[in-house]
């Protein structure tokens, strides 16, 4: 399952990939928010950022005006890798090098198509977890996270 969520200035781009993924009929919940009155986008960035780090969703989706600020909230929770993409490679080598679990993009910097094979890229690219320098670089930022990272 896909978590989904925005705030405002990413409704567009999160209706268009609730299309995308409603005609491939792939599951997803969808966290809000729901108009394009503005809201606070922590509230959106938590939300699915706790239901990917808690497994009750495999990947997430988060939209706001750039992706910007809903990346910096949602890695904010632990276990969480949220990238911004703006392009096709990105939206690959997040996966494929960095496991990134969500993906973030902005509804005034990118177009409703782009953001739909931006989320495709995302959702069908593994993993490359037989490259044993992805591995360790993502243990890294993890070690990272839970304050044993030594650089040394």
């Amino acid at each position: 399952m896909i978590a989904l969520g925005c705030d405002h200035g990413g409704i567009n781009l999160k209706t268009a990939v609730m299309k995308y993924l409603d005609d491939r009929k792939l599951e997803y919940k969808d966290f809000g928010c729901y108009t394009d009155e503005s809201v606070d986008y922590p509230i959106y960035a938590y939300k699915v950022a706790k239901a990917v780090a808690n497994k009750e969703c495999e990947l997430g989706i988060l939209c706001c005006g750039t992706g910007i600020g809903i990346s910096i909230a949602a890695n904010k929770v632990k276990g969480i890798r949220a990238a911004v993409v703006s392009n096709e490679f990105g939206a690959e080598m997040t996966r494929r090098h960095n496991n990134a679990n969500i993906l973030c993009m902005g509804g005034r910097v990118t177009s409703e198509e782009d953001a739909v094979k931006f989320a495709h890229i995302f959702l069908t690219t593994p993993f490359s977890a037989d490259e044993e320098r992805h591995t360790r670089r993502v243990q890294m930022v993890s070690d990272i996270e839970n304050g044993v990272f030594s650089a040394e």
